[in-house]
């Protein structure tokens, strides 16, 4: 198997639908951003570990299906545009071909490796949010939003930044949608001196109307399905905890819409002119997206979907004195694993053997002596 690479399967005209009579095996990794490329964090975390599950069952003769891609759409990529000087597809364009490469180094054996940004990820996402609207699991309601009088617009998410308002964090560069130093979501109001990311300008909040998804509506269908699953998957503790600790909390109405341009349109004459937040066109990264708000979108369809069976949680894989980051720019990417010359053969052993399945592990790098 070790000669499976990114693009070895998918250039492959079979068809691999389900097979009556064999075991049908669906595998998906969370959706890498395009806006830089990828660290070793991400690697381990979610396309390596998956690309070892999906070898391991063709090995067993299952019918496996190893898809993944990139997460084109949002603030992310908006930002990086600004930064690069650039429009967002090219940004895109630019990052989908690195990370191909990265992973196909790495022989991360995708039977698909695809993007956010096509006609037919759009298609379904919308016929998702009309089947959704159809069975009355969605509302209007107007919200408080960070608005810069500078750039004329309303801050979505990663284009503005502050202090995280959680007590003993107190990071400074929290994003408007998730503290990346404890991890809590966060809604941009919350933040605690607010910035906008492009100029810098202290915002001011004005109403915006947005659409919900009514998770506290569909929490009976959401509990049913996590609390079979959760046992007849084997879910590990990590995730069950997560998992537990937003049901604890209590539902909340999530937002499902942003006021950008970049990204899957709205199909609702009252919201033209916004797109869908990323976690409803392509969950992200964290384990509630993947446990609760997802699965949720697809149960409120009343539709027959495949829904997730088993997830596989990592913890984080730190650099020196934090977490790698994308955004930061901190720690080892990929590009940087190939220019040591280290056979990639020993970064897939070094990073599988100290994958932070319970709890997060150091990186100090791989070592080869020579006899």
């Amino acid at each position: 198997m070790g000669d499976l690479t990114v693009t070895s399967k998918e250039d492959q005209k079979d068809t691999k639908l389900p097979i009556p009579g064999k075991r049908n095996i669906l595998i998906t990794s969370a959706l890498p951003y395009v806006n830089n490329v990828p660290h070793l964090g991400n690697i381990i975390g979610c396309v390596l570990s998956a690309d070892v599950f999906a070898r391991y069952c063709r090995l067993r003769g299952y019918n496996t299906v190893y898809i993944c891609g990139t997460d084109e759409y949002g603030t992310a990529t908006e930002t990086k545009a600004i930064e690069e000087k650039c429009s967002p597809q090219e940004i895109c364009d630019k990052y989908h071909a690195i990370h191909r490469e990265v992973y196909q180094w790495f022989n991360i054996s995708f039977e698909k490796f695809g993007r956010t940004s096509t006609p037919q990820q759009t298609e379904v996402c919308q016929a998702i949010f009309k089947k959704l609207l159809e069975n009355d699991w969605l509302s209007e309601n107007t919200m408080q939003q960070l608005y810069c009088d500078t750039c004329k617009r309303f801050l979505a998410d990663r284009l503005v930044e502050g202090t995280c308002p959680t007590q003993g964090c107190d990071y400074a560069s929290a994003r408007g949608d998730q503290c990346e130093n404890c991890g809590k979501l966060l809604n941009p109001t919350e933040l605690k001196d607010p910035k906008c990311k492009v100029c810098k300008a202290t915002p001011r909040i004005r109403d915006t109307n947005h659409m919900f998804l009514e998770l506290p509506l569909l929490r009976d269908k959401l509990e049913e399905y996590i609390n079979k699953t959760s046992v007849a998957g084997s879910w590990s503790q990590n995730a069950i905890q997560a998992t537990n600790a937003w049901l604890k909390e209590g539902l909340k109405q999530r937002c499902i819409t942003r006021d950008l341009k970049w990204g899957v349109p709205v199909p609702h004459d009252n919201f033209k002119d916004k797109v869908f937040y990323v976690w409803f066109d392509a969950p992200i990264d964290n384990v509630p997206f993947h446990t609760v708000m997802f699965p949720s979108t697809l149960l409120g369809t009343g539709e027959n979907w495949t829904l997730m069976k088993t997830i596989s949680v990592t913890e984080y894989l730190n650099y020196e004195a934090g977490k790698f980051s994308k955004s930061k720019g901190i720690g080892v990417f990929g590009n940087d694993a190939k220019d040591t010359n280290i056979p990639v053969e020993v970064w897939r052993y070094y990073l599988l053997t100290n994958r932070p399945e319970v709890s997060d592990t150091l990186f100090t790098g791989p070592t080869c002596k020579q006899n």
